[in-house]
């Protein structure tokens, strides 16, 4: 694996909190990314915006103003996360799909590609820059924009089950599930635009559960627990 894109949503943040930063737990992640970079793994992140804003859970605001909220507060994100990052001893980019002022820089592909070969860690942030597409579907455009080997989806459930876990005890885990099940069985791995860009530019992913010890670094180097979802 020599190039991949790591997925974290916005709860991931806020630790038991559910909202805000809980800056052990980002720390945490941020050491094991280190510990990537440090391997010569070149490493991409999308961050959702679930801890500061849920745009479709308000009925008196505008769907596209809300949505564009919610692509300002992965941009908060991931200026916050990239400063704990630069804590622990790694170098950083933030790029957005807009004009973000001083506060980040313009999207290319050969802009984000370069700096990933020079060992930095790229933030994607924004979304795709336009309203009507989530974090899902924009982790898997810049995956695919910039040849990622893989998604890495850190999640709170342990990988894909055939009903939700958390209400069904008896649903069954995956160990591995190929985008063509997941779509036809909307097994919500990632919403279903996401799920069909995957498919159709082979884009594989991998689901596990980020609460689990180590688990990024276990992810990538062989410990896997969780599903894989194949092309």
């Amino acid at each position: 694996m020599q190039r991949l894109l790591l997925k974290l949503s916005g709860e991931a943040l806020a630790g038991d909190k559910k909202t805000g930063f809980d800056e052990p737990t980002v720390r945490g992640v941020a050491l094991q990314v280190k510990e990537l970079i440090d391997d010569g793994i070149q490493t991409g992140i999308v961050i959702g915006g679930g801890n500061f804003w849920r745009g479709r859970s308000s009925e008196t605001i505008d769907r596209t103003k809300a949505d564009q909220i919610g692509m300002l507060a992965t941009v908060m994100n991931c200026i916050y996360v990239s400063e704990i990052f630069r804590s622990v001893g790694m170098k950083t980019k933030i790029l957005t799909p807009f004009v973000c002022g001083a506060f980040t820089e313009l999207f290319s592909k050969d802009l984000a590609v370069e700096y990933l070969r020079q060992g930095m860690v790229v933030f994607f942030a924004g979304g795709t820059g336009h309203p009507y597409f989530s974090t899902d579907t924009g982790v898997v455009l810049r995956a695919v924009e910039v040849e990622a080997d893989v998604i890495l989806l850190a999640k709170a459930v342990d990988g894909v089950y055939d009903d939700d876990p958390r209400v069904n005890p008896a649903a069954r885990r995956y160990d591995e599930v190929s985008l063509d099940e997941v779509i036809a069985r909307n097994l919500q791995v990632v919403d279903m635009t996401a799920s069909i860009l995957a498919r159709d530019n082979r884009m594989p992913m991998w689901v596990f559960g980020l609460n689990e010890e180590n688990s990024i670094v276990n992810t990538v180097k062989g410990t896997f627990h969780g599903t894989k979802v194949t092309v």
